[in-house]
């Protein structure tokens, strides 16, 4: 199995997630610079956290005219694995691979702590390997995490199970005071409706190893090896 890391001026989180795929879960991985067209036949691409072209206009606008971007929509119409983390989850509601968009913080202002999170879905290449209703502990790093989308797009989600990870309390319960930007139905994470495509804003990469107190991510990236493994 062979991961890219894409790499777009302003990306800040990519040798975080090259170091967990290629170091901790031991997978074959390389960056992929966002003038590239051609994607080195990895099988799973990753669009990382961090501020694509500085977030000028809206975060993600503009990182869609990325040469790159032709390649990875390619990809993932033939079914291969694309997996945006923050940033990358702005970027790929830009680029049209998921639903909705993200907005800015309702409390418009930057959120940067560890928030809970609860897994809704785990029929996901992304989330193979993580229990159902299993509750993680995530950092969150963003200014513009507000997820919405129209009531109608919003129930489409919830009859596709597209939901996949939820802002919640410790306990798990989903309410108000858990929801940290104001996402429509607390929602953290979505996938498309061929669920290859997973976006979500917490960072998994950043909690992937017991040294930093929580590896409560690296499920997420066992769960990808694992599903490209059964292929």
């Amino acid at each position: 199995m062979k991961f890219g890391i894409v790499v777009l001026p302003g990306s800040n989180c990519d040798h975080d997630a090259l170091h967990v795929t290629r170091d901790v879960i031991g997978a074959e991985a390389e960056l992929l610079w966002h003038k590239e067209t051609d994607l080195k036949g990895v099988d799973c691409v990753i669009i990382p956290g961090g501020f694509a072209y500085g977030d000028y206009l809206r975060a993600g606008a503009l990182a869609k005219f990325a040469p790159i971007m032709d390649p990875i929509r390619r990809h993932a119409a033939a079914g291969g694995l694309v997996f945006g983390i923050c940033n990358g989850f702005q970027v790929l509601t830009e680029v049209g691979l998921l639903p909705g968009a993200l907005m800015r913080n309702a409390h418009l202002r930057f959120a940067g702590r560890d928030i809970f999170l609860r897994t809704e879905e785990t029929d996901t290449p992304i989330t193979s390997e993580v229990m159902k209703g299993q509750i993680l502990r995530m950092p969150i790093a963003h200014g513009e995490g507000n997820y919405f989308a129209e009531e109608d797009a919003l129930d489409e989600l919830e009859r596709n199970r597209q939901v996949i990870f939820r802002y919640c309390d410790e306990e798990g319960r989903i309410i108000f005071a858990s929801n940290p930007n104001g996402s429509a139905r607390n929602i953290a994470g979505i996938c498309n409706r061929d669920r290859n495509v997973l976006g979500m804003m917490p960072h998994p990469e950043r909690c992937s190893e017991a040294i930093l107190g929580n590896a409560d991510g690296l499920g997420v990236f066992k769960s990808i090896a694992a599903s490209l493994a059964r292929v």
